[in-house]
């Protein structure tokens, strides 16, 4: 029988040198050395998520103004709901790059290329409902994978996506909802 008792060390103690190595480089702001080598791939990460969060503001906002049919007020209403509330997601997002040194990217020409999620035309309100349920999904499963990969290597942008994340699912809720209408 194997009792091996893996050595727990004997206190928990601060890392001083990193400590001492935020007091220095002040221009950096809130990013101190230990971000380490993550910082440029997070910010990468996400100029994506910003992408998507903008493709799905703009397709919440045509499917707004076009939503037409008997059902079409209710869901109009909350099809502007999202938009706006995936507008809120994309500030937060574009502060966070901002906050971790980077410049967010809010070029049109690479928004689509860049989104995980697709932007849609539709005419049709129960296809409209079904392409941004989409959506929504999409993003859940790219957020779901950028907290994993993120882990602790960035709590702060890791509690935000997870905040996102969890917008998100409640929108996919509602239009799973919808599409059943």
């Amino acid at each position: 029988m194997n009792t091996a008792v893996k050595e727990r060390p004997e206190r928990l103690v601060l890392d001083q040198a990193a400590i001492d190595a935020a007091s220095k480089s002040l221009d950096e702001g809130a990013v101190t050395p230990n971000y380490g080598p993550w910082r440029d791939d997070i910010v990468k990460l996400l100029n994506d998520a910003l992408a998507t969060e903008l493709v799905c503001v703009m397709r919440y906002r045509r499917h707004y103004f076009t939503a037409s049919g008997e059902a079409s007020p209710k869901i109009a209403e909350e099809f502007l709901v999202h938009a706006n509330e995936e507008l809120g997601h994309a500030d937060k997002i574009a502060e966070r790059i901002v906050q971790l040194g980077g410049e967010p990217d809010f070029n049109p020409k690479s928004l689509l290329e860049r989104s995980h999620a697709d932007y849609d035309a539709s005419l049709d309100l129960q296809a409209m409902v079904r392409a941004n349920l989409i959506a929504e999904r999409i993003a859940i499963e790219s957020y779901r994978q950028m907290i994993s990969l993120i882990g602790d290597k960035d709590p702060t942008t890791r509690r935000m996506l997870e905040e996102i994340l969890a917008d998100e699912e409640e929108h996919a809720d509602e239009l799973k909802d919808w599409l059943k209408s």
